[in-house]
């Protein structure tokens, strides 16, 4: 009987389902709703078939990524990067030249760069205010919304937008390219953090760079979250290498992306105060965040609006735990003759990041038991769940950090919780309806007989460290 080296087996599995998902997007992905061509009616009528077949190519993905997570890794740090990057590779490549998946965010990036391109404040304009193709690609809910991201994405987008003169499909390929981009600076410095922290570099690979979740939301679905974690953990593994300058103008950076990854200025302080003291080292690391933000805003041009847009998330359509209470409260209030306007959906939302803020202090207080890189990862996690806004691949601000620190239990409860993540989203982006519910449930039972069959028809070989 044929054998496969158990290397080659997972990326091939990998691959042929990411190609599977990447097909199926054709049919059941965010598509453009400008897209009227014959062919592409045709492949919409799909949609059903689509989605079970997407899942069934999800499943391999994930079986895939379990897979190589039993097998034994090579001590040399160096070879762990070159193959984490090719495996990644062969299941990320496929999906770079499909249609945008689980979420429509890259439409809303490409019309926010056009609209600082066209001297449109994105910190008080929503997209309506664009107009045309590109903004009608956004849903409606997020019309009105202003942008919530910082000045060194809006910069990179508006460069996007404006390289592909707003053309949708190379301007997906460009957002996706950056995303590419900040991967790989998780694929350089995820394993410098994890020596750091005493964790197996491979190991923290397997979990923070190869987890399904990077391929399918951050390179997949284009998510800024690529870039503002590969400059996050750039700089706290520099931090550790007593470079607190650098560190300190890496993770502002971050932070002038998506604003979660402020936190981790405080990571830096306190490991520059193990050796500077404490004054010297908050003066030090707020003087270089300040003036890292002050030149990047100047530069990019595009103001200071950001510090004002960051409650944007508060936005009463934004998906939470805790804006799902605000919605039940408001009902519940309702049947009881009690109309209370937006007050339970603020309290809640309020609630939720009063115990993120709280799950913040206690972490903090235990930081030496834990480590800061540890104890940052657990506070990222704990605003990406009780935030105002929560969404799949939020989880990686956590998980990334997690795989580098984390020891014990919380490695397995991760690597689960990225699994259960990576099937929660539509590849429309879309919430599911009975049907298609159902659809996605099958696609996960023909995902799981095809990995059973295949491992029966063509057991892998262990090959030790086959690279």
């Amino acid at each position: 009987m044929r054998t496969l080296p158990t290397v080659i087996a997972y990326r091939l599995l990998g691959g042929v389902g990411a190609t599977v998902l990447s097909g199926a997007g054709l049919a059941a992905g965010a598509l453009p709703v400008g897209a009227h061509t014959a062919w592409w009616s045709g492949l919409r009528q799909l949609a059903g078939p689509g989605l079970l077949c997407g899942y069934a190519g999800l499943t391999l993905l994930v079986a895939a990524w379990w897979w190589a997570g039993r097998h034994p890794h090579a001590p040399d740090e160096v070879v762990d990067r070159r193959s984490a990057a090719l495996t990644l590779l062969c299941w990320a490549g496929p999906l770079l030249v499909a249609p945008p998946l689980f979420s429509r965010d890259a439409y809303s990036y490409l019309a926010q760069g056009a609209m600082v391109l066209a001297d449109i404040d994105v910190y008080r304009h929503g997209v309506a205010q664009l107009g045309g193709a590109l903004a009608g690609e956004v849903p409606q809910m997020w019309q009105q919304t202003p942008a919530p991201y910082g000045p060194v994405f809006l910069a990179v987008a508006a460069v996007v937008s404006g390289v592909t003169g707003g053309k949708l499909v190379l301007g997906v390929l460009g957002l996706r390219l950056v995303a590419l981009a900040g991967v790989a600076l998780l694929v350089a410095y995820l394993p410098r953090l994890a020596r750091h922290c005493g964790v197996d570099p491979a190991a923290a690979l397997w979990l923070g760079v190869l987890n399904p979740l990077v391929p399918l939301h951050l390179i997949a679905g284009a998510h800024n979250e690529a870039v503002m974690l590969g400059l996050l953990v750039a700089g706290l593994s520099l931090a550790f290498e007593h470079r607190y300058g650098t560190a300190t103008v890496l993770v502002t950076l971050a932070a002038l992306v998506k604003v979660p990854a402020v936190v981790g200025l405080l990571v830096v302080g306190s490991l520059a105060a193990r050796h500077r003291g404490l004054p010297a080292s908050v003066a030090r690391t707020a003087g270089f965040a300040v003036g890292t933000a002050a030149v990047v805003t100047w530069a990019t041009g595009i103001g200071y609006g950001w510090v004002g847009a960051l409650g944007t998330p508060m936005y009463r359509h934004s998906w939470s735990i805790s804006s799902a209470l605000g919605r039940v409260a408001s009902r519940t209030a309702g049947r009881f003759g009690l109309h209370l306007g937006d007050a339970p959906m603020r309290f809640c939302l309020a609630l939720g990041v009063a115990v993120a803020l709280a799950v913040a202090v206690g972490v903090w207080w235990h930081r030496r038991r834990l480590g800061p890189a540890y104890a940052l990862g657990l506070v990222l996690v704990a605003a990406a769940l009780l935030g105002p806004a929560t969404r799949p691949w939020y989880a990686l601000w956590g998980l990334v950090l997690l795989a580098a620190a984390a020891h014990g239990r919380a490695r397995p409860a991760a690597a689960l919780g990225a699994v259960v993540l990576a099937f929660v989203a539509l590849p429309s982006g879309f919430g599911p309806d009975v049907a298609q519910a159902v659809l996605a449930a099958a696609g996960v039972l023909v995902g799981l007989l095809a990995v059973g069959s295949l491992r029966l028809l063509v057991p892998p070989a262990p090959v030790g460290l086959a690279r």
